[in-house]
Parts: structure tokens; C-alpha cells; sequence
């Protein structure tokens, strides 16, 4: 697959996905005829695999580690697996604080609509 059609299903820039190859969150993927990147299709999952644990706040140090454990193969499934875990509770941390910032701006916006009634009612 081309370097452009990665990018057209992952919506990453093909300058981003050249980062990635460099900094090993990728595996360069083998050349064509003409020396041009011929991605596995594969490669989209596991793109979108990195792009959840980015939106969720994974530092790119851990994801870069993660890459190269997956890179070693079954021998490195238990400390994937813990990564995966610890990262889990930060975003259970994450969702915590979350939730309770949701409920006082809940708790505010009804506020702001008790004082706007009871403006329009003295009026």
C-alpha cells in the first residue's frame, strides 16, 4: 500500500507517518520496484492502535516502547500487557477527574439558569 493511501485511511500527514518510520513507532515497510514505501495492510490497525493511546494521553516515550516490545514478539506479552494496564488506571484517573468536572459544571450551568429565571421573573 502507498504512503498515500496510509495517510488517506488514517488521515495522518505522510510526514507524520515518515516521523513515525524514523522514531520506530512504525516498521519501515519494504520498497517497491521503484523505491517507493509499500506498506502491509496491517500497518492501518496498528496506526489506529497508536492513534487511541495518544488521544488517551500515552507518552510518546511509552508508545515508542511499546512498539519495540511488539517488535520482539511473544516473549514481551507480559510487559505489554502491563504497560496496557498502568496505562488503563491513568485513564481511569483521567475519567475521575473528568466526571466530577463534568458534574460541577453541571452544577453551575443550572445555577446561571436559576439566576437568569428568577432575572426575567423581576422583570
Amino acid at each position: 500500500m502507498k504512503i498515500s493511501t496510509v495517510a488517506e485511511h488514517t488521515g495522518l500527514s505522510i510526514d507524520t507517518l515518515r516521523f513515525y518510520e524514523k522514531i520506530g513507532l512504525i516498521d519501515p515497510p519494504p520498497r517497491d520496484a521503484g523505491g517507493r514505501r509499500d506498506y502491509p495492510d496491517e500497518v492501518i490497525g496498528w496506526i489506529g492502535f497508536l492513534g487511541q493511546l495518544n488521544a488517551t494521553g500515552m507518552p510518546q516515550a511509552d508508545r515508542i516502547r511499546y512498539a519495540e516490545l511488539r517488535r520482539l514478539g511473544a516473549s514481551t506479552y507480559t510487559e505489554r500487557r502491563e504497560m496496557l494496564q498502568a496505562h488503563r488506571e491513568v485513564i481511569r484517573q483521567k475519567l475521575k477527574q473528568m466526571q466530577e468536572t463534568l458534574a460541577l459544571m453541571d452544577r453551575k450551568v443550572a445555577l446561571y439558569e436559576q439566576l437568569e429565571e428568577e432575572e426575567r421573573s423581576h422583570v
